[in-house]
């Protein structure tokens, strides 16, 4: 049996609770979360996709307050790492030092540096260190690219990305909003397609990006083009500018020489492929979403069992760069090369 800790209990650690509950032979023994008040406070819904909310039962669960606390009385073999985003680079060096394995959720880190820290920190424990990418692994996403990795439809010649919202306000003290601590809405939102394009096309030569601003001069809404040194255009959109009301849009439209690849989680169906010639078809997909099916494969990892190879630390980090490069394009108003 698999005991497993949770360091944060907002949105998203609560999103993997549901996930490790679901999954046999792992038993979350431990929360960690510095909100004195964790137990009745999540009984509030939060969030802007399903899976989250619901009454969460504590029985057998011990909460801690203290992250080293935890590591250091809870006796874990991994945990989910689900903190604002500057935390991340220390709170995984904390874990992986005590030889608990680390599933950190994205973006990795704020900077590269970080990136580098944990990289080597999970290299000296021998402990498995992943980072939540989700995308990678949800549904429709994962078969697109295998698709476009067969070359059965021909090359890519346009994809455009987006991921839309109103801003995240449901985090203990808005931590969403602070860049300093959530990298804002191109690290912590627009880096799920940024990672995605790096998944299906490798690192592109250069960045040209804008930005929108709100009130206060943060940036709300960014759109980047990538440069791959061929014909093909790829760009992708995202933003927490959209109203409250506008809720939540996830989707992409890939065209390939032979077909076009739709995913839209507002269309029913999600996702369909749209032949040149033929049917528009729905391609079968795993069963899940990209967290429960992130959780699975981080699983079979720490167990030992062979994974395909979806993710890297490196790659990680590199999803991380390319952001880097997008936010100094838009400061600059300049294309960026990647070096």
């Amino acid at each position: 049996m698999l005991r497993i800790g949770i360091a944060g209990f907002g949105f998203m650690g609560r999103m993997h609770f549901r996930q490790w509950k679901a999954i046999k032979g792992v038993k979350v023994v431990a929360i960690c979360d510095a909100n004195p008040n964790i137990k009745e406070d999540t009984k509030r819904a939060v969030g802007n996709i399903k899976g989250a909310d619901g009454d969460i039962d504590f029985t057998s669960i011990e909460v801690y307050h203290d992250l080293e606390q935890m590591l250091d009385k809870a006796k874990l073999d991994a945990i989910s790492l689900t903190l604002p985003t500057y935390l991340h680079a220390t709170c995984s060096e904390q874990a992986l030092s005590r030889g608990v394995n680390v599933l950190c959720e994205k973006p990795m880190a704020l900077t590269t540096v970080d990136c580098d820290r944990m990289i080597k920190a999970a290299h000296k424990s021998g402990k498995v260190l992943q980072i939540g990418h989700c995308v990678r692994f949800w549904p429709g996403y994962d078969k697109t690219k295998e698709i476009v990795d067969s070359g059965k439809y021909g090359k890519v010649i346009a994809g455009m990305f987006q991921r839309l919202g109103s801003a995240p306000g449901w985090a203990a003290d808005n931590w969403f909003a602070d860049e300093a601590r959530s990298g804002g809405v191109a690290l912590d939102l627009h880096i799920h397609d940024t990672d995605y394009v790096q998944y299906l096309f490798g690192m592109p030569k250069a960045v040209s990006s804008h930005g929108g601003k709100g009130p206060k001069g943060q940036l709300i809404h960014i759109v980047t083009e990538y440069e791959y040194g061929d014909d093909k255009v790829v760009v992708a959109e995202g933003g927490w500018a959209m109203a409250p009301t506008f809720g939540f849009e996830m989707s992409f439209n890939l065209i390939l020489e032979k077909a076009s690849i739709i995913f839209d989680i507002t269309r029913n169906p999600v996702f369909r492929v749209c032949p040149r010639e033929g049917e528009v078809f729905t391609p079968p997909v795993p069963a899940g979403d990209g967290y429960s099916l992130e959780i699975e494969h981080f699983v079979k990892t720490i167990r030992g069992e062979s994974v395909p190879p979806i993710l890297t630390l490196e790659q990680s980090r590199d999803s991380v760069r390319i952001v880097e490069a997008e936010k100094k394009s838009i400061n600059s108003r300049e294309r960026i090369l990647i070096k």
